[in-house]
């Protein structure tokens, strides 16, 4: 994947690892998690520096929550940007934990 708009759809869940990860011109993008009592902890979001300013941690952030809807599960963004996202994107508001 080269373009500048990474996709939701592009990011892949590795559940063993607890993170998500985002191929993006031969560098990996990732967000870090962990599961506390039925809920997501997001610990860190990581874009490497040759890659930055493609929205890519946001594109993490998104597939990480919708996920965490997907499971019925609450969100505490431990991560200072997934806890900005989550401020600037209204729509996530219901699954602040």
């Amino acid at each position: 994947m080269s373009d500048l708009s990474p996709r939701p759809q592009d990011v892949v869940l590795d559940a063993a690892n607890h993170r998500f990860e985002l191929l993006v011109d031969g560098h990996v993008a990732v967000l870090e998690y962990r599961l506390e009592e039925g809920g997501m902890v997001i610990t860190h979001t990581g874009v490497p520096e040759a890659i930055g300013g493609r929205g890519i941690a946001g594109t993490l952030t998104r597939a990480a929550l919708d996920h965490a809807r997907a499971q019925g599960w609450k969100v505490i963004p431990a991560c200072t940007y997934a806890a900005a996202f989550m401020r600037r994107h209204g729509e996530y508001a219901d699954l602040r934990g």
